[in-house]
């Protein structure tokens, strides 16, 4: 089969706002890049896409429901393909990347409420970053991804 041939992953990707404008981003634990990403997490058969968001965010940061207001929903899919090196080595093989929908959320809470010692851990470290820093900090293969995120959410952000 060819790459070609593969699908994509469904997927969210969650945005969050604290009071300051400044976004969520974690460091993965699987690599040793200094690259800094948001949330973002795959669609289980039968779970709508705010579902999985939610779901997401609380696996991934320990951050609850009731700690976040939804502000926006991107009004479209985006997609990024994984470099030539990760295919077959990621998702067992089975996609050639992903296709996401991307929910903007305000942060309620405090940072304590933020907990990435989460069940199954997926980040080693976190911080608030300036939004126009998001594609400057993250892996390069996300880059156009994560501006056209910063793109269809622009009216909320600053």
């Amino acid at each position: 089969m060819s790459t070609a041939d593969l699908p994509y992953r469904p997927c969210v990707g969650v945005m969050l706002l604290n009071g300051s404008g400044k976004v969520f981003v974690g460091q993965r634990l699987d690599t040793t890049l200094e690259a800094w990403q948001m949330p973002q997490g795959g669609i289980d058969p039968g779970e709508q896409p705010l579902e999985t968001a939610l779901r997401e965010l609380g696996e991934e940061t320990g951050i609850r429901p009731e700690h976040v207001s939804l502000i926006a929903e991107a009004p479209q899919e985006f997609r990024y393909d994984l470099p030539p090196e990760l295919i077959g080595k990621v998702w067992k093989g089975r996609y050639r990347g992903q296709v996401q929908r991307w929910f903007l959320f305000r942060f309620l809470g405090s940072d304590n409420d933020i907990r990435i010692d989460t069940q199954h851990p997926e980040f080693r470290a976190w911080k608030w970053a300036d939004p126009t820093d998001l594609p400057t900090i993250i892996v390069p293969f996300k880059r156009t991804l994560y501006r056209e995120v910063l793109g269809a959410f622009s009216t909320h952000l600053g």
